[in-house]
């Protein structure tokens, strides 16, 4: 108990004494420090008291699939800061493989009491991916929000980038430039966002009057070297673009192209997604679409400081416009 006392005084910067107050709901203690000293206990793992522990802890989850693909820190670092502005202290959840699955952290961050949770990139994209979990945090009624577009029925408000028009924007950028065999890389056929922007694709190549051949869609992991392998398969196909799911894939293709004795752009155009950081710098520059993180997460700290003030926003997907940023990686059809 007393080591206990000394770590949150340190934390919080008070003396023992006010713990202590804390702990027995004694007064003479601002709410401000109140609040502070509970957020302590449960950010150095220590249990509440049984008598406090009904109220919520100022701690937001942030669940993450992974930090290998850069738009995943760069939102946390958007949404973090947003909640640090509003007296949150964030939970970085990641997963890796073999560890803490999804279902996991949902139990860690209702056992620490959070006032919310929010999910990028998670298993509610998959249709066969596990959902039990997220029925947890409709019981309790815990301030959630989604960022990526859902699978029918999940049941909250949702912040995602228009795929559709993502995929338009890639493909009549190409198309502009005089291709018309363009291949994609793309992630699971029960992946939502995949979905979408297969079949915008699908809808934008048959708008130019070019044949969508399903030979020409590889579907596969978010990493570099399962981008190196798609594109491997679509060298093969004779395309002279490729359009991608994401900025990792992307560089995969790059380099599959020039392993296989071809450049870009002059042989092989290549289009990204997300443009996560320093996709400017690399070699050659990236064409990409652009996520608008920062209004993005402003979005998701309005929907959720508006759970947390007891009100119910609609269980819709709000959509924001991505952006198509030419560089390098882009160039005409090879004839």
């Amino acid at each position: 108990m007393a080591k206990r006392l000394a770590e949150v005084a340190r934390k919080v910067g008070v003396s023992e004494a006010t713990v202590s107050r804390v702990l027995n709901e004694k007064p003479g203690v601002s709410e401000a420090t109140r609040q502070a000293v509970l957020t302590a206990l449960d950010v150095l793992g220590y249990e509440r008291p049984t008598k406090l522990r009904g109220e919520r802890a100022r701690l937001v989850g942030l669940v993450l699939p992974e930090l290998s693909n850069p738009i995943f820190p760069a939102f946390a670092e958007v949404v973090g800061g947003a909640l640090a502005q509003n007296g949150y202290t964030p939970v970085l959840c990641t997963q890796t493989a073999g560890g803490i699955t999804e279902a996991d952290y949902v139990d860690l961050l209702l056992e620490q009491h959070v006032s919310g949770v929010v999910f990028a990139g998670g298993l509610y994209t998959q249709e066969a991916g596990s959902h039990e979990h997220y029925e947890k945090l409709r019981d309790v009624n815990l301030p959630t929000v989604l960022v990526s577009a859902p699978i029918d029925g999940i049941g909250f408000p949702t912040v995602s980038c228009d795929d559709r028009v993502a995929t338009q924007l890639a493909v009549r950028h190409l198309v502009q430039l005089g291709h018309t065999r363009i291949g994609f890389v793309l992630g699971p056929r029960d992946h939502v966002p995949s979905k979408r922007k297969y079949g915008a694709a699908k809808a934008e190549m048959e708008r130019g009057k070019l044949e969508f051949d399903d030979d020409l869609v590889v579907r596969s992991l978010y990493s570099l070297e399962a981008g190196q392998a798609a594109a491997a398969r679509l060298l093969r196909t004779g395309v002279t673009a490729i359009v991608c799911a994401s900025d990792p894939l992307a560089l995969g293709v790059i380099r599959a192209v020039r392993r296989a004795g071809l450049r870009v752009p002059e042989d092989v155009s290549v289009v990204g997604y997300d443009d996560s950081a320093l996709m400017g710098c690399v070699e050659p520059p990236l064409t990409t679409v652009r996520q608008p993180i920062e209004p993005m997460g402003r979005m998701v700290m309005e929907l959720l400081t508006a759970q947390m003030s007891g009100e119910r926003p609609a269980v819709d997907e709000f959509l924001f416009e991505p952006e198509l940023v030419v560089r390098a990686s882009t160039g005409p059809a090879a004839h």
